[in-house]
Order: C-alpha cells, then structure tokens, then sequence
C-alpha cells in the first residue's frame, strides 16, 4: 500500500513509523525543513519538503500512484485542499483527513472527503459515554459515523433487565445483535428474555442511540 501523509505533528510521525513497519510504502510532506530532516532521521518513510496543498509537490510524493492520502496539519483548509486535490486531480481512491473544528466536520463530508474525523468530537463522546453511561464498556461510530455499535452491560437495576426484546421500546432500525451471558453467545429472538449482567451489542443510528441506551440501562 502507498501511503502519503501530510503534516509534521508527533501523530504524523508515529503514523509513518508504523505504517513503515507494516511495509507500507510510506511518504510523509512538511513544509518544515527542521521537522521534514527529523522524520527522515527517525523513519524509513520518504520524505518531500514543501506544501501538502502544492499540485507539484503531490505529484513529487507520487500521489498518482497512491492508495491513500491522510491529512494531518493544524489547520483546517489545508487538510481540505490537499484531500480535495488527491482526489480530483491525481484520482486518488482515499482520502482522510483530521478535522480541528468539530464544526467542520460535515462540510468535509459534503466535499467528498473519504473519512473527516474529528478528534475533539471523539473526545467528547468517550468522556459523555464514561460520565454517563457507566455500563457502555465499548463503543465505535462505523460507515463514516452513521451507524453506532455499542457493548451494554444489564445491571441490576437496568430497566430492561426481565423484559424481552419484544417488550423494548427501542427506535425502529435499531438492532440488538447478539447477548452474551455466561460466556454463550445468544442469537436473540423478540421472545428472548434479557438478565442481569448480560451483555448486549447495540446497533443504531447516532441520533436514535442515547434514546436506546436509556431504555435499556435507564441513565
């Protein structure tokens, strides 16, 4: 895989340096001729000096052949404009790119970023998922964020404990995938009755999912 990132952060340095291990074909551009030596220096990834938002300077990085480009500067425009141009100009099949305002998330989306992550967004779902929902155990957006999977834990006093999947009032499309109980795995049926210290995997929509997890933990 050929692998280009676009940044100098200590992130994009310990990305290169595994993705090398990997045996990626790894390119890093800093336009930080200090930083560009040290990620040199320190990885075996090629590294371009320059703009990750100059055409030429793509080209040089060998975005034509490229299987991904990942931006990880500051700011924002930048990780846009070298997606955008990855993408339009040099054809490349994906693009990331770290998003420093959660407000810009959406338009990175619209513009066709392959994946626009947040990292302040993330952040704060973990510490609301840890600050309120203290028996969600594991959590992860899928499908660019559009569909929620999330590990419940029925404590005792869960409203949903002694209730069976027919009886939940869960949002329509929302899915109880699968229960874990005693170390057995449990294909559920809507007949299925739910107990203390089950586990549940949750899939839902982001909007519809704080509404579920109050039904079945009742926080």
């Amino acid at each position: 895989m050929r692998i280009i990132l676009v940044g100098g952060s200590k992130t994009v340095y310990f990305l290169a340096r595994q993705f090398v291990r990997r045996h990626y074909h790894v390119t890093v551009i800093n336009r930080d001729p200090v930083r560009a030596r040290e990620i040199a220096h320190e990885t075996k990834a090629t590294v371009v000096l320059g703009d990750g938002t100059d055409v030429h300077r793509l080209e040089e990085a060998g975005a034509r052949a490229a299987d991904t480009l990942l931006a990880m500067t500051n700011h924002d425009q930048d990780n846009l404009v070298a997606c955008q141009i990855a993408k339009r100009i040099f054809s490349v099949p994906r693009t990331i790119a770290l998003v420093n305002d959660p407000d810009n998330e959406a338009i990175f989306k619209q513009l066709g970023v392959t994946v626009a992550f947040s990292a302040t967004r993330l952040i704060g779902m973990i510490l609301d998922q840890e600050t309120n929902f203290e028996d969600i155990t594991a959590f992860m957006p899928l499908a660019q964020g559009r569909i929620n999977i999330t590990e419940v834990r029925l404590a005792p006093d869960s409203p949903a404990v002694g209730k069976t999947l027919l009886d939940l009032e869960l949002t329509e499309n929302s899915l109880i995938a699968c229960i874990i109980r005693n170390d057995e795995v449990i294909v559920p049926r809507g007949a299925t009755q739910l107990e203390v210290d089950d586990y549940l995997l949750l899939i839902s929509h982001p909007d519809n999912q704080q509404h579920d997890l109050e039904v079945l933990c009742g926080c």
